[in-house]
């Protein structure tokens, strides 16, 4: 358990370090959408912990949240993180909901579209 918080530890500060705007004489772009810092964070561990917390993968997912952030909105990203919440979680008539609807489609097709350029552009 403490090597897991250890890693999540280290992770979270070098995808900090990464972040846009915090590297000293880097030239970064900026993602067109800024999305909380702690929303970076937690997909960039996420990313890491489902490909085996590599040290490669840690610029292969902050680059991934920097796509993704420039393909669509926070707002728009947050829909879909939740739909996908719910759908793993919801059983039954209301996981319907989260599953079945139009606009629900629509938010994970634009998330799946964002991380498919993701995965083009940063190699994961």
């Amino acid at each position: 358990m403490k090597t897991i918080k250890t890693l999540s530890a280290c992770a979270l500060i070098f995808a900090l370090a990464t972040l846009p705007g915090l590297a000293i004489g880097q030239d970064t772009k900026v993602p067109r959408n800024n999305y909380p810092t702690a929303a970076r964070a937690d997909y960039v561990i996420g990313c890491m912990a489902a490909n085996g917390f590599q040290r490669q993968l840690l610029d292969q997912c902050a680059c991934g949240i920097d796509v993704i952030a420039d393909r669509m909105s926070y707002e728009d990203y947050e829909n879909a993180e939740t739909i996908l919440s719910m759908q793993q979680a919801g059983v039954g008539p209301r996981g319907g909901l989260f599953r079945d609807t139009p606009v629900a489609r629509q938010s994970l097709e634009k998330l799946r579209r964002a991380q498919a350029e993701a995965n083009l552009r940063c190699g994961n």
